[in-house]
């Protein structure tokens, strides 16, 4: 839907491929959840490294359903590079952003590629390696630089950072990520042979990835906030462009900063995270920077994309959902993070220095009285995530499509 906005038109057969790939990632996720399934329950027998379940944390999918998703994403990008190619962007001042959207883009598929270059009896050094390429690399790395690129360039259609600024945070990311970033990999190479100023310095530069995103959010609500007093022709003061959408993308820096900057780094550095490694502290930082950023990027497009198809007049039935739903996503993943799991976290590596890795770890830890009552600490954070922040969200897109899909109403805003 964004790559569309880019161009004055589009072919006829654009919406049924957008439909068919659509289609084809869901049945490669079902497929591929079923495929795991079947193979940790042993019925695969020889076949369960290729439909079942690799065995590799985070890479679980089996190696076939890997293939239909690497073609899958190249689809994804063709169909990206058709409707957003630099050449048929309507506003010419767009089109560097728009070329580096594409190259974030072509970069998700291109990087994904490592996670084929193991197989079931490769040497647990080799795979591991690859392995934290993709959960480090892909996800940390490309998927944040793809982000910054989305941020980007919807902050520069909404009016509310200049195209400089948008491109020279781009460039920043895109020098940090794939020069500082490869290197930021070997942070996680505790088991590998790899040396220990190779760990501190990927430690350095993992933590630096998070710069860019979180100057480029801070440079937007400096805009908003400097032109909050104008008004319009008639002495009103001018509304915010999108306003929820913006709000979601102020929480995308927030959380970024936070969740990806002030959590991961907690736990990048080698002498930390060696001792940390599979502790709260983890989930910790996986919770606040997963869905504080992609979940939270995620949200707004989705709302970009129902404030674009929405008529003007039934707006308010759809916009007092998604408010609800901002503060409740975020206010329910703050309070998990807050009274459970950073300080469930702390408690436990606190419990490694006391006691050991091996006692943190056991039943004797995890199952006293504090840890267990900052995991029931977890509920009403995630109540309030669910009953205010997804259930609202969910109504608000529901009536969104019915207006459209059954009252027969356009997109009437430009």
């Amino acid at each position: 839907f964004l790559g569309r906005s880019l161009r004055a038109d589009e072919p006829h057969w654009l919406p049924a491929a957008f439909h068919l790939l659509f289609a084809a990632f869901a049945i490669v996720i079902g497929a591929s959840l079923l495929g795991e399934w079947a193979g940790i329950s042993g019925w695969l027998g020889d076949w369960w490294f290729l439909f079942g379940n690799q065995g590799w944390e985070y890479l679980e999918i089996g190696r076939f359903w890997q293939y239909l998703l690497v073609v899958g994403l190249l689809a994804w990008f063709a169909l990206l590079w058709w409707i957003a190619r630099p050449s048929q962007v309507s506003n010419v001042h767009a089109r560097p952003i728009a070329r580096m959207f594409l190259f974030g883009a072509l970069a998700i598929p291109v990087f994904y590629v490592p996670a084929l270059f193991f197989g079931a009896k490769t040497n647990f050094t080799v795979v591991d390696t690859w392995r934290f390429w993709i959960i480090h690399l892909w996800v940390e790395g490309f998927f944040e630089f793809f982000a910054t690129t989305v941020v980007a360039l919807m902050l520069f259609q909404l009016g509310l950072t200049g195209r400089n600024t948008a491109l020279r945070v781009i460039y920043l990311d895109a020098i940090l990520y794939f020069l500082g970033g490869l290197m930021g990999t070997g942070h996680h190479w505790y088991f590998s042979g790899q040396t220990q100023i190779n760990m501190a310095a990927s430690a350095l530069f993992s933590a630096l990835e998070v710069v860019p995103l979180t100057l480029l959010t801070l440079d937007a609500w400096d805009f908003v906030r400097t032109t909050r007093g104008e008004t319009n022709e008639n002495g009103a003061a001018s509304a915010l462009p999108h306003k929820w959408t913006f709000y979601f993308l102020m929480a995308v820096g927030f959380w970024n900063f936070l969740g990806a900057g002030v959590f991961g780094f907690m736990i990048n550095l080698p002498i930390v995270s060696y001792y940390e490694v599979g502790t709260i502290l983890t989930p910790n930082h996986g919770h606040a920077a997963m869905m504080g950023v992609f979940g939270m990027l995620a949200l707004a497009l989705m709302v970009f994309v129902l404030r674009q198809t929405t008529d003007v007049a039934r707006w308010p039935g759809v916009e007092k959902y998604i408010r609800v739903g901002f503060w409740g996503s975020n206010l329910g993943l703050a309070s998990m993070v807050v009274f459970s799991l950073f300080p469930a976290g702390v408690l436990q590596v606190w419990d490694v220095a006391e006691h050991g890795y091996w006692h943190a770890r056991s039943i004797d830890y995890t199952g006293s009285v504090i840890p267990r009552r900052l995991e029931w600490m977890r509920l009403p954070g995630d109540l309030i995530f669910i009953v205010f922040g997804a259930v609202p969200i969910s109504i608000a897109a529901l009536k969104a499509y019915w207006h459209v899909a059954f009252d027969n109403q356009d997109a009437l805003i430009p």
